[in-house]
């Protein structure tokens, strides 16, 4: 019995160390990438001196891909490949801003119409804020983040029908 005890309690002892040695696990993320596909489809701002216009794929396969283009007169003016992907901790917002290298927003609050992505290390924009409206519009929002929200940009995009 005393034996019995005393190869329990070595065996407790190397269970409690083998689990310092392993590698934390990061919880996994509240958040699935199938929670933003009200973001998809194509999206245009309405008539003005420029037209912005995003268009973004369905959820499928721990992403979503979208590309974004300005366009003045007749000519192309900025343009950015874009991604939302899964990854083991959490959702990320990657855009690559005229094919430079991709900058990462976390996704940090997500609500059955609102996406916020934040980078506070970055210079500007730090929060990315994606909005569906009531009337089916898309808002989507650069600002310097919660200290600095009032330094914005804001677009509102309607639906462009398939041609």
């Amino acid at each position: 019995m005393k034996a019995e005890r005393s190869l329990l309690m070595s065996l407790m002892v190397a269970l409690a160390m083998l689990g310092t040695l392993l590698p934390a696990q990061a919880p996994p993320s509240a958040y699935r990438i199938a929670d933003l596909g009200w973001m998809s489809g194509h999206w245009q701002t309405g008539p003005g001196k420029s037209s912005v216009e995003e268009h973004w794929t369905a959820a499928a396969g721990g992403t979503m891909l979208g590309v974004n283009r300005t366009i003045q007169g007749d000519k192309t003016v900025a343009f950015e490949f874009l991604r939302i992907e899964e990854r083991p901790d959490g959702i990320f917002y990657v855009a690559h801003p005229n094919a430079q290298a991709g900058t990462d927003f976390k996704l940090v609050a997500l609500s059955a119409g609102e996406a916020v992505f934040a980078n506070p290390e970055h210079d500007f924009p730090k929060r990315l804020v994606y909005r569906k409206n009531a009337d089916g519009s898309l808002t989507a929002r650069a600002d310097g983040g919660e200290s600095n929200a009032e330094q914005a940009v804001e677009f509102l995009f309607l639906p462009v029908a398939h041609r």
